[in-house]
């Protein structure tokens, strides 16, 4: 009997050892968030693990980790049709509110999921739930493109999904046959998401081939640049879960379609040096001290070597590339950009991203909403759902459906 309680205690104190992990306090529901965190961490370790081993590659044993998971979610907003289709080769699936009126026109939301370009299953769970909801309380068409992913393809092939599908569902005919007005069409998307929405808005901005353009752009704690990994934010909350700084470089490394030895270098700014001459026309661009607010900057410095990697950013060009990270677009190219909502997270390593190229577009002359919330944290939008239910991602998302209702 005393052996059996020693075992119990010792097995408690490793679990709570284990899931602990010290987190800032205005953080939403801060324990639930370990145990979501801790649940999460040892998935990557088991994909590690297998590729170590090579068994498989890491990012598939996560990515069938996510999808058995959203896979036992309840559909939600049953009242809603959907529909799987292709868009000019691209999946996509389309979600129909009840009640069409003859003649009246809806407005629509092309929906494109996180997930750092690798994971995710736009068709099940969270993400499902999420279009539901918005097509329900809209009375919108959503559409969410199921894009390919990594490590099956690499930039720019998510990249290029997503312009083809928003650019077939942009043609007058597609308008019509989804009976949506061309005057009230929005791009959404969370994460790597909203860094592809905002891609894909630059690129239909400029493009004059294409007469319907985005009337609004909604971008959810979007990752938006891959130069800077010490900017105030990332350095703040280098170890805030679930998006841990060496995971998001793990992410864009993959992404990318390069080395992942390379992950030392970007961590420590090694590509972005002072003695990299490819930065020259870069670096205002991301110039968070100057981009920031005070009350972001607080204490941190900008972490940049007198001398770093030269064959970086030769060998992996795109990552000066504005279709990988729109935050390096032009002014000439953000002027013609939509109005933008940007949602932010305190405790979010991506927070600098969304704030940087809110002002940005405010200084190209765009209309911009910028909800932050304090007690936010990456990825909160999708644990609004169940079984989460995060009241930072409930609020979230009844905040960002709000915004859309009076401006779309």
């Amino acid at each position: 009997m005393k052996l059996l309680c020693g075992i119990t205690l010792f097995s408690a104190i490793a679990v709570a050892y284990y899931i602990y992990i010290p987190l800032p306090g205005q953080i939403s529901e801060p324990w639930k968030l370990m145990v979501l965190d801790a649940t999460f961490r040892g998935v990557v370790w088991m994909g590690d693990v297998a590729h170590s081993v090579g068994l498989s590659h890491s990012v598939r044993v996560i990515n069938f980790a996510v999808v058995s998971f959203e896979s036992v979610v309840p559909v939600t907003f049953n009242e809603i049709q959907v529909e799987d289709t292709q868009f000019d080769g691209v999946h996509v699936r389309i979600y129909h509110p009840p009640g069409k009126k003859e003649g009246h026109r809806r407005r629509a939301v092309v929906f494109i999921h996180g997930g750092g370009w690798s994971l995710g299953a736009p068709k099940l769970g969270s993400y499902d739930s999420l279009c539901r909801q918005m097509s329900a309380d809209l009375e919108a068409v959503v559409v969410t493109v199921d894009y390919r992913m990594a490590p099956d393809v690499h930039f720019p092939v998510q990249y290029e999904d997503c312009v083809q599908a928003a650019k077939h569902f942009l043609k007058a005919e597609t308008l019509a046959q989804y009976l949506v007005d061309p005057e009230r069409v929005a791009v959404c998307g969370d994460s790597a998401g909203g860094n592809l929405a905002a891609a894909v808005a630059q690129r239909i901005g400029i493009d004059d081939s294409i007469s319907v353009k985005f009337k609004l752009q909604v971008l959810i704690y979007p990752v938006l640049q891959a130069l800077d990994f010490n900017t105030a934010s990332y350095q703040q909350n280098q170890n805030v879960p679930i998006l841990y700084r060496k995971l998001m470089a793990r992410f864009w490394l993959e992404y990318l379609g390069v080395d992942p030895d390379l992950i030392h270098s970007l961590l420590i700014n090694n590509h972005t040096a002072q003695d990299q001459n490819h930065m020259s026309l870069n670096r205002s661009k991301l110039d968070w001290t100057t981009l920031l607010p005070k009350r972001m900057i607080k204490h941190y410095k900008p972490v940049i070597p007198l001398t770093g990697s030269s064959n970086v950013l030769k060998d992996v060009p795109a990552l000066l590339d504005a279709r990988a990270a729109p935050l390096l677009a032009d002014e000439e190219v953000l002027r013609m950009a939509p109005r933008a909502y940007v949602l932010t997270g305190e405790h979010d390593v991506l927070r600098d991203d969304g704030i940087m190229y809110a002002r940005r577009l405010e200084l190209a002359g765009v209309t911009v909403t910028n909800d932050h919330y304090e007690d936010g944290f990456h990825g909160c939008v999708s644990f609004g759902f169940w079984p989460c239910f995060f009241s930072v991602g409930i609020r979230a998302v009844q905040n960002y459906i709000a915004w859309l209702e009076v401006n779309l």
